[in-house]
């Protein structure tokens, strides 16, 4: 009788799972259009999904003890989810389709599972919403505001050097040579990519309490932004000391790695000093 319990569980969470990827097929196949599209700032969407099943994997041991205790009110949360997915497919918002997701998943764990189970699965539901990718009406607004503070204080490093800058909108014109801090330049991908990291070191470091949690949290964000300062000052001096042709092609595309790796090392310093 167990096994025939256990089978059909499987099999019920076999049809949600199938009949969900049915209802939601448009805005996956839009998320995956977004993650996969040329100078994405959500390439890091296709790893979003694995983090939370590697933090449901390793609360496998305590989540298999727990007693499950279906709760009623869950069937809300799906209603709800779904029928901001059905308003949003009517309008074509994928944006708010794809959120749809995070209560719909809620309300079936809770339903089915019970609170006990959501409170565990929170983190790893809620992580879902890194995956998102914001409306490019928001994007643009956002992309220009960082755009212009990344600038901004690059300029201000520039003469700090003592290379005379000026700064006109977002070229900053130097004595032989200018560069352009593009929309690419902004450091948002950087930014949400670091803020998604940050949050997954947090939750899984022990040795952090609360506050400390949301400090990392911010550094991450503080991290990205900063070096892509440094990134739009080192373009800058190389492309007046060698020339503009020198910071094309490789350079660029390796200073934007560089970008990352760098802001990473400031971060997991940080981790390291307020453990």
């Amino acid at each position: 009788m167990e096994h025939t319990g256990i089978r059909a569980n499987h099999i019920k969470t076999a049809v949600i799972a199938l009949l969900l990827l049915i209802i939601y097929s448009p805005t996956i196949s839009w998320l995956m259009d977004r993650w996969s599209a040329h100078d994405s700032y959500y390439s890091h969407g296709f790893l979003v999904p694995l983090v939370s099943l590697y933090v449901l994997w390793i609360k496998r041991a305590k989540l298999s003890k727990m007693r499950l205790k279906p709760a009623a009110w869950g069937v809300w949360l799906i209603l709800g989810g779904l029928l901001l997915h059905l308003a949003s497919a009517l309008l074509r918002v994928y944006f708010t389709s794809a959120f749809s997701m995070i209560p719909v998943i809620a309300g079936l764990v809770v339903y089915f599972c019970g609170v006990a189970v959501f409170r565990e699965t929170l983190f790893a539901i809620l992580f879902l919403a890194f995956m998102m990718p914001l409306p490019l009406v928001t994007i643009v607004g956002i992309t220009f505001k960082m755009k212009m503070f990344a600038a901004y204080w690059a300029n201000k490093v520039i003469n700090a050097m003592g290379i005379r800058a000026v700064l006109d909108g977002s070229v900053i014109k130097m004595r032989t040579t200018h560069v352009i801090v593009e929309d690419v330049c902004s450091g948002l991908r950087s930014l949400i990519s670091l803020l998604a990291l940050g949050t997954i070191i947090a939750y899984l470091s022990s040795k952090l309490t609360r506050l400390k949690k949301v400090i990392v949290f911010f550094a991450a964000g503080v991290m990205a932004i900063l070096a892509n300062i440094v990134r739009i000052v080192f373009m800058a001096v190389t492309s007046e000391v060698w020339g503009a042709n020198f910071t094309q092609g490789p350079l660029h595309t390796l200073s934007g790695l560089l970008v990352f790796v760098v802001a990473f090392i400031g971060l997991m310093i940080v981790v390291r000093e307020i453990e």
